[in-house]
């Protein structure tokens, strides 16, 4: 059965690279407006929900509040998954991910799975030009559905992070990221940092098509049953990964909600770079941390690989 709607999910994402897609907006961020871009999508989440997060690096006061996405995740009867990561810090160990969690105060309120907490899985790839495989956690399996929840911002590494990054680096197990960063190199975390691993500088690109090859490894896993969500607040040009981040320049826009996750990550994108900044509301530091990784190169990758389309509809629902 997985096998035929993989087959299906893969027929609609290539429809889909060819066309406009729908992606909803509003410039409202509450835990109402939530629930109501996730409404507006016209897909009802079903089973067993996961809704993929960032739960925040120790330290990091800009990841999505718990109180902000209380009622969409109650909405779904959601559970909370995570990964652990690839780089040290207070998430790569178990023990301290479920502290940190603690502490910012998302078992208190949710159900909350560390999806490798235990054991990680090798799923299909479909472009297998660096990887053989997406290693994620093996919690994955359990999930029917999944709402890529993601908060928009700079990336260090991929320029930013929203819903690819989140469906790839986030979804993989400590190995999986290590092997996404080395652009299939290798799966040893002790290893992937070092520069005869690391895709960087020259090869920077190799990173990114890696990171959309996993994101559309998750998206076909999952047999194409996932919605894609950005919420452009607190955006700092590091990432929620980062334990110490750089103080948000650029004043909150709204969230931006999407079937297409290659659409969806693409207005962000031009949302930042179309902006008329100004004093106290800038946003060249972002586009200067994007330009100087490539960041946007994930994007045109993406719709070459079938994934989805970089040309969408903007659907204001502050206007209807």
């Amino acid at each position: 059965m997985r096998k035929i709607i993989l087959t299906l999910a893969l027929v609609l994402t290539a429809m889909g690279s060819q066309a406009q897609s729908k992606v909803y907006f509003t410039r409202d961020i509450t835990p109402e407006s939530l629930v109501k871009i996730y409404e507006a999508l016209g897909v009802e989440a079903k089973g067993r929900v996961a809704v993929k997060i960032s739960t925040g690096e120790a330290g990091n006061t800009h990841y999505l509040k718990p109180t902000l996405i209380r009622n969409l995740v109650e909405r779904v009867n959601g559970t909370i998954v995570e990964c652990c990561t690839a780089y040290g810090g207070s998430r790569q160990d178990v023990s301290k991910h479920w502290q940190t969690i603690h502490e910012h105060g998302f078992d208190s309120i949710f159900a909350v799975d560390i999806m490798d907490e235990y054991d990680q899985i090798r799923i299909p790839i479909q472009d297998r030009k660096h990887l053989k495989y997406d290693i994620v956690g093996g919690h994955l399996a359990n999930y029917d559905f999944m709402i890529n929840l993601a908060h928009f911002k700079g990336h260090a590494m991929g320029g930013f992070g929203g819903v690819l990054k989140n469906a790839s680096i986030g979804v993989a197990s400590t190995a999986g990221k290590a092997y996404i960063h080395s652009a299939g190199k290798t799966d040893d975390a002790s290893k992937a940092w070092g520069p005869e691993y690391l895709a960087a500088g020259p090869t920077q690109d190799l990173f990114l098509e890696s990171m959309a090859a996993a994101a559309q490894s998750v998206h076909n896993y999952m047999g194409g049953r996932v919605v894609y969500i950005n919420v452009m607040n607190n955006m700092s040009v590091d990432c929620d990964c980062d334990g110490h981040p750089a103080k948000p320049e650029l004043k909150d826009m709204g969230i931006l909600a999407s079937l297409d996750p290659v659409a969806v990550d693409q207005a962000c994108l031009d949302k930042v770079f179309n902006y008329q900044g100004k004093k106290g509301d800038d946003n060249k530091p972002l586009i200067q941390r994007i330009n100087r990784q490539h960041g946007t190169y994930i994007t045109d990758y993406a719709e070459k690989i079938g994934l989805g389309s970089k040309q969408y509809v903007l659907i204001d629902l502050d206007r209807r």
